[in-house]
């Protein structure tokens, strides 16, 4: 695991200054690979390439990058883990092929000399972003792995092309206005993170998963911005084919051979991920994916497996005991962290550091203090991601099967139901709430939106438009830019399953992977999620829906998978997650840091957000009357950001902005 960067010059460019600049982009990734840096330039065709090495697989020189192919004709900077590379090594081999060292790199150059750059790919079974270079034909070609589990940012300069794994390193190229897009500002407060088709930076866009970017340095004179840069990507795999042809092509099998087939392939996933010239562990939550995960690793494992938990004060956000219910019965070597509110306050100073653009999934604080929790031990972590997507444990995904025959009615029916629920759910909030014994879950859904997003749910127009008012976050807009819509996705013709494919393409790269990956990679930790093995995701789709919920319950296959492993009373029980009691530290040890974030003097001078709006929020949640955690946690990690920013345009002179930049009141303090 590592971090990347290259850069590739317009013709009439400049050959010197900027391209040195490489080695100051890759130090901004030091913390990707803090055990070996490289780089390589070749200034005749205005290219250079960098790399921070996190060594893995073969600690020797052998596996340091940039690398070049056996020929000289291909130049590769490489960020991630071919896991099937051992079976490639030896198909190679037979061919007559030779190799130096024992790295997946060169298995993968090898490759892409005999069988071509999309080729080797679709043999490719790992997670990976891909810088390579072609010397012959003066190419660059940019890779992102099928699901998206590694980053790779690309930026259009006014004479260049950068790229890397991380925005830090962008902006660390001197050609780059760092100018905020007010478009992605408003996509975040939408969400609480950033899809794909945005960034939070003007000129800069994240390569979709499972594509290709290819172009020369002459091809650069007509693509004059991002979005024309964009726009010439190509897939080299599909999640929307395979949602299609899954669907179209049920596996046919009874339930014992759909569960007997799911643990094999787990157990394959689970067991390439493995591999590691390093000490490994695993993030163990209690729930049933890291269980999962975790019983195949230590039914595979000679010693007890390294596991890892976090914990919290709070009763109704505390897994810990179930975690450590789960390590005592497999047998593990298991370690807890006790997360303090006051530890918290310690951590958020460094998230907009950290993740570059706003994010605002409270669950990055446990997951980062996680990771340094487990970086004492392991350089490698496997974890349960995925299993929510693949075999629908997520609410909606519950609710969209329990009301199914309402939500595929008339739109007239749907929104007489929206009505109805809008009208309940008020008067549950004013006269109900208050008066009665409720659960902690059921009461904070009440003082939540989630019944008013159920309303919305029943008066979508159509999936796309049911998805995006389940999922939106806020009604806070930037003031004149509104929220677009993102691209429609074709219907596969059941809800769970468009809900499922929209999770996948937009949620899970936008806002899960990108939590697992810069928390981990923010220790120097790299991170496997078993689960979004390819060959498991494909499996997923073939499934019918009733080996996904069944019995009120979402996840009924990996269920039974795992009950081969764990009593029943270790599976079944509530599903929690992996959040943080943001709502009651932000009237609490986070008050007065929320406070000054919000006031109202700070919001009129950026002149971003509806005031009045965001007051309300404040003062209502302050009060106990709604709560509106995750929004206002997305107002502060905005905040935050924009304070950071702000702090680092002091430092730089102010010739380095844009005329547009300077007059901007986004930075007014």
């Amino acid at each position: 695991m590592c971090g990347i960067a290259g850069i590739l010059q317009m013709p009439q460019a400049s050959r010197s200054a900027d391209l040195d600049a490489i080695g100051r982009m890759t130090n901004r990734l030091h913390h990707r690979g803090p055990d070996a840096h490289g780089s390589w330039c070749d200034r005749d065709a205005g290219i250079a390439f960098g790399h921070r090495r996190l060594s893995i697989v073969d600690l020797t020189d052998a596996g340091r990058q940039p690398m070049l192919s056996e020929s000289g004709r291909f130049v590769i900077t490489f960020n991630g883990e071919i896991y099937n590379h051992p079976s490639l090594r030896q198909e190679l081999q037979r061919l007559g092929q030779n190799f130096i060292g024992s790295s997946d790199t060169e298995v993968l150059l090898a490759m892409i000399e005999r069988w071509g750059f999309e080729a080797a790919l679709a043999r490719c079974n790992g997670m990976f972003a891909i810088g390579l270079w072609d010397r012959q034909t003066r190419t660059l070609h940019l890779a992102r792995d099928r699901m998206g589990k590694k980053p790779l940012y690309v930026a259009r300069t006014r004479n260049a092309v950068v790229f890397a794994s991380e925005l830090k390193a962008i902006d660390a190229f001197p050609d780059f206005v760092a100018e905020v897009n007010p478009r992605g500002v408003a996509e975040f407060l939408a969400r609480g993170w950033l899809p794909d088709e945005h960034c939070i930076w003007k000129d800069v866009f994240k390569l979709p998963p499972g594509n290709i970017l290819s172009f020369g340095a002459d091809e650069l004179l007509a693509s004059r911005d991002a979005a024309a840069l964009r726009a010439k990507a190509r897939t080299w795999w599909s999640l929307t084919d395979i949602a299609k042809h899954g669907r179209r092509n049920p596996v046919s099998a009874d339930d014992g051979e759909l569960v007997s087939h799911l643990d094999g392939l787990l157990r394959e996933a689970v067991g390439e991920r493995m591999v590691a010239d390093v000490p490994i562990g695993l993030f163990l939550s209690g729930g049933i994916d890291s269980s999962t995960v975790v019983a195949l690793m230590q039914s595979q494992s000679a010693r007890p497996v390294r596991t890892f938990t976090i914990g919290f004060g709070e009763p109704a956000f505390d897994e810990a005991a179930s975690a450590a219910a789960v390590a005592r019965h497999l047998g593990t070597d298991h370690t807890e962290l006790r997360l303090t509110p006051s530890e918290a306050m310690d951590v958020i100073p460094e998230l907009p550091r950290i993740w570059d653009e706003p994010f605002a999934d409270e669950s990055q604080i446990p997951t980062l203090l996680l990771s340094r929790l487990a970086r004492r031990d392991v350089t490698v972590v496997l974890s349960g991601d995925g299993g929510d997507e693949c075999f629908a444990g997520y609410s909606r995904h519950l609710l969209t099967a329990r009301l199914a025959p309402l939500l595929n009615s008339n739109r007239a029916l749907r929104r007489t139901a929206a009505m109805g629920v809008s009208l309940l759910a008020r008067g549950l909030r004013e006269d109900i709430a208050d008066a009665l014994p409720l659960p902690g879950r059921l009461r904070r859904m009440i003082g939540s939106d989630r019944i008013n997003r159920l309303a919305q749910l029943f008066a979508g127009d159509d999936a796309d438009d049911m998805y995006r008012k389940v999922m939106r976050l806020s009604e806070l807009q930037l003031t004149p830019e509104q929220v677009t819509d993102s691209a429609k996705v074709p219907p596969l013709n059941d809800l769970l399953s468009d809900f499922i494919v929209r999770d996948m393409i937009d949620y899970l790269p936008g806002d899960i992977l990108v939590k697992l990956d810069r928390a981990s990679m923010a220790t120097g930790l790299e991170a496997r999620c078993p689960i979004l093995d390819h060959r498991v995701v494909e499996f997923s789709w073939r499934l019918p829906n009733t080996a996904k919920v069944r019995d009120g319950q979402g996840k009924w296959i990996l269920r039974q998978v795992l009950s081969r492993y764990l009593p029943r009373h270790l599976i079944d029980r509530p599903k929690q997650g992996f959040d943080v009691p943001v709502g009651a530290w932000l009237k609490g040890p986070l008050r007065s840091w929320a406070a000054d974030l919000l006031s109202e003097s700070r919001l009129n001078r950026q002149n971003l957000l509806d005031v009045q709006r965001v007051q309300s929020c404040w003062q209502d949640h302050l009060s106990g009357n709604r709560d509106h955690s995750r929004m206002l946690w997305a107002v502060l990690m905005l905040q935050s950001w924009l304070g950071m920013m702000v702090e680092q345009s002091t430092s730089r002179s102010t010739d380095t902005l844009e005329p547009a930049q300077q007059r901007s009141e986004l930075w007014k303090r």
